[in-house]
């Protein structure tokens, strides 16, 4: 800077001097014969802006120029240019800006406007970190750590509990690394204690998710202990919840205490729940005052629905009426702080308002209220049905006040619900009439109130028998609302008890269109379908109910029933096999998985199955008749007979079963209990002819004196049935003349022959199994007569004895004890939908497998 001067300040100065003077530099007429100039152009100096000319001798003429190679060397002019600030003449002047950063309006030739410089290609790549050093080794570790935790996590949340629990222990392992790896290299106080309390608190909800309380427990008392850990006083909540899960109430009340002195006023939201949850520990110990006491706090703070309730039980568990209906008054005036429904119908036609309503309609939160509103309606019916019988003298006073109550609250709809719940309580008292009543009201009511009441009323005639009104009020339910799944069940059954069978298939359809789920309706129609013989239609809709209702004993035994009509026994005895992995114990599963058996030929299965429906239920004729059969045909009579015995004692009055003991008995050989048995079915039944024939041969071969006796009432009674068989017989050709003289009389017309129509019966296990009506036999039932691929067991007495055989009979006249199956046909009647299904209108049938008809 020494050859920079500022202006001196001189009084005398003119500031116009030199003014007029022309300085060579600025001439530009003869630049081609500057030797500086030219030099600049050829090199890359011509390529970049120019720059102020300068004057010779100067601190800022002597500066050199970089050029693309590197050097700089200090360019002169022949003529020298002045520069901005430069001294001239030993005048001196201030410096000035030229031109702004990055810009010149005079660019070079060959040059580019790059301010960025962009034009020199990307930037050289980063240098790599070096993984070596201890710093970097405990970043690395640090990231493995909490991506340990977040995958813990995950694991949880998609319900894989043991790898949540590995992916803790494998944090809680990498996190004590990371902290010796800290102590060794110096850097103690560095420990990251955030990562410490993640790594512990996951490791003890994960122990906790998988009952493995004492170990959870343990780690959060680590945690707790730890005064270097902030709120960790808060977590004696967890752990008070642990102790609730093992029942150790009076540790759990203990740590919800301890959390509740460790958190301030300021988290009231916290405190409220802490103290909900000290009510629920005291309902669980019984101490209901102590309960009350809680909940009561929080009713007068902060009023929620389920302390309500508990409210109300506990109130309902001392039998404090006053302080039910207070409670009850409270629980009805708790908000919800939810929306309104009407917030949701389009008020007018902007096209864009609607978008946004059909936006928000069924969004998460609308979700969450409806669920909210839907939980407070049930906690009120719950607690209204639970009160009305205590609070007043009778439950129907009760139920009017909680009525009233209702009406005057934000829940006026449930009013109706709750006078539906008075008329099924009537049905539950068996009091008819006034359940008959109290739903009769309801027919002019609204169609949503008055379709439930009239299904209800629909299925109560239909569990009466009496169709004809039962299909009226079903008519009555469709026309109040067309679109209820249960009127048009219930107008299809009215419709099946009439062997309609294709118009019941019809409104079954369309009580499907209307409601997919709704089983009863694809129950009924597989059995209308079995009904009509379209067996694969049939085994469709319950091959679909059973991909819904997976363990619905119902379901299975009709596709095992529909597969053994499709003789198919493979396939039945599959889903059989199944059905007794539900009902373990049903014996007539059991007995029906033996017969299937035996038709195959595999009679130790056969045995094997009777057997145990013999064991859980002993009294079943056929079964015991099958295994007595499968003793005397595998030549054990001795143990045949105790089940001849049972079968006496159930059926004393048939006299098979006494005549197949004392023949067990001969066959082993004890002639002895075999006489004395045959005396005493003599004494009961005298007129027998198979006993007294016996009782000859037995006394013959022993030598006994009675043997005359027994021969003379032998051939008196046979003396007695020959002329009963000739009176039968004359009788029957008297008639038959009678008949054939009528028909002459008559001429040549012949009349039809009445055929007697067939009784319905019901076996034990379809009135188990099938709760349907029987209106008559399935035509397509399959015989259950001997099968083709194995005898069925059978053991004929004989009743004479022969020459040969003196201790069996010889004549052709044969006492038969083949098996019989004991379902025989098939019976079906079609399941009655008692309601649509909700909590409010709720008949007296809660599931689907229970019995809607009475046996």
């Amino acid at each position: 800077m020494e050859n920079v001067h500022l202006v001196p300040e001189e009084e005398d100065d003119d500031l116009y001097t030199g003014y007029n003077d022309y300085n060579p530099t600025f001439d530009s007429e003869d630049l081609h014969n500057d030797v500086g100039f030219q030099l600049a152009v050829r090199t890359s100096h011509g390529r970049r802006p120019p720059m102020t000319a300068k004057y010779p001798g100067t601190a800022i003429g002597g500066r050199p120029i970089g050029t693309a190679y590197g050097s700089r060397i200090p360019v002169g002019t022949a003529m020298g240019r002045p520069m901005t600030g430069a001294v001239q003449d030993g005048a001196a002047r201030p410096m000035t800006a030229v031109r702004a950063a990055g810009y010149s309006s005079s660019i070079a030739r060959g040059s580019v406007f790059d301010p960025l410089g962009q034009s020199k290609g990307p930037a050289p790549p980063l240098e790599r970190q070096n993984e070596d050093t201890p710093e970097e080794k405990i970043k690395i570790l640090e990231k493995k750590v909490n991506d340990l935790i977040e995958e813990s996590c995950l694991a949880h949340a998609h319900g894989d509990l043991q790898l949540s629990l590995e992916k803790a222990k494998e944090a809680g392992r990498k996190e004590r690394a990371l902290v010796r790896q800290r102590e060794q290299t110096g850097t103690a106080d560095h420990i990251n204690l955030d990562l410490t309390y993640s790594v512990l608190f996951n490791l003890a909800n994960q122990y906790a998710s998988n009952d493995m309380y004492t170990e959870a427990l343990n780690t959060y008392q680590v945690i707790v202990k730890n005064k270097m850990f902030n709120n960790a006083g808060r977590l004696k909540v967890n752990m008070a919840n642990i102790y609730f899960k093992q029942k150790n109430y009076t540790k759990a009340i203990k740590f919800y205490r301890m959390a509740l002195d460790q958190i301030s006023n300021a988290h009231n939201s916290m405190r409220i729940k802490i103290m909900q949850n000290i009510g629920v520990v005291f309902i669980h110990m019984g101490q209901y005052s102590d309960a009350i006491t809680s909940l009561e706090y929080i009713m007068s703070d902060n009023p929620n629905i389920k302390t309500g309730f508990n409210l109300i039980l506990c109130y309902y568990a001392i039998g404090d009426r006053e302080r039910m209906k207070k409670a009850f008054q409270k629980l009805i005036c708790v908000p919800l702080g939810i929306d309104d429904e009407d917030k949701y119908i389009p008020a007018n036609d902007d096209p864009h308002a609607n978008m946004v309503i059909e936006a928000i309609k069924n969004d998460k939160l609308h979700q969450m209220e409806r669920d909210r509103k839907a939980l407070a309606e049930k906690y009120i019916m719950t607690s209204a049905k639970l009160i009305a019988p205590a609070i007043e003298s009778s439950f129907a006073a009760g139920f009017d006040w909680c009525v009233d109550m209702v009406k005057g609250s934000q829940y006026v709809e449930l009013a109706n619900d709750l006078e539906i719940n008075k008329a099924i309580t009537y049905l539950r008292q068996r009091d008819f009439k006034q359940a008959v009543e109290t739903l009769k009201m309801f027919e002019k009511k609204d169609s949503r109130v008055k379709s439930a009441a009239a299904t209800n009323l629909s299925f109560f005639y239909f569990l009466e028998k009496d169709y004809d009104q039962a299909d009226r009020y079903a008519e009555l339910a469709m026309s109040a609302d067309r679109y209820n799944p249960a009127a048009l069940i219930n107008k299809g059954n009215t419709v099946f008890v009439k062997e309609d069978y294709e118009k019941a298939a019809e409104f079954y359809k369309e009580a499907l269109r209307n409601d997919s789920s709704c089983t009863e309706a694809l129950y009924n129609l597989g059995l209308t379908y079995k009904r009509l013989g379209r067996l694969e239609e049939s085994l469709d809709c319950f091959l679909k109910l059973h991909a819904i209702l997976r363990n619905s004993a119902q379901v299975m035994y009709q596709l095992a029933n529909l597969y053994e009509m499709l003789e198919d026994p493979h396939q039945a005895i599959e889903w059989l096999m199944q059905l007794t992995s539900v009902t373990p114990t049903d014996a007539q599963v059991l007995a029906k998985l033996g017969d299937l058996y035996d038709n195959e030929g595999d009679k130790s299965q056969a045995f094997q199955y009777y057997y145990e429906s013999y064991r859980y239920f002993p009294s079943n004729i056929s079964v015991i008749e099958w295994l007595g059969a499968y003793y005397i045909d595998t030549q054990f009579c001795e143990k045949a007979i105790q089940y001849f015995e049972r079968a006496t004692l159930i059926q004393p009055t048939q006299v098979k079963w006494q005549l197949m003991v004392a023949s067990c008995y001969r066959r082993s050989g004890n002639y002895q209990k075999a006489l004395e048995t045959y005396k005493d079915i003599h004494r009961k039944f005298p007129e027998n002819v198979e006993c007294l024939r016996f009782l000859v041969r037995l006394c013959t071969d022993m030598g006994l004196k009675e043997v005359q006796d027994y021969a003379t009432k032998l051939k008196k009674v046979e003396k007695m049935k020959e002329i009963r068989e000739q009176r039968v017989r004359s009788g029957r050709e008297s008639s038959a003349r009678g008949r054939r003289e009528g028909s002459a009389g008559s001429g040549s017309s012949s009349s039809p022959i009445n055929t007697p129509p067939l009784r319905a019966s019901v076996s034990r296990s379809e009135a188990k199994y099938s709760p349907v009506l029987q209106q008559g036999r399935d035509s397509g039932q399959s015989n259950h007569g001997t099968s083709a691929k194995g005898e069925r067991l059978s053991v004929k007495l004989k009743t004479l004895p022969g020459s040969n055989e003196p201790y069996e009979a010889s004549t052709q006249q044969e006492i038969d004890a083949s098996y019989v199956d004991p379902l025989g046909p098939q019976m079906q009647r079609p399941k009655t939908a008692a309601r649509k299904r909700t909590e409010e209108d709720e008949f007296a049938d809660e599931e689907l497998g229970d019995d809607l008809l009475p046996e």
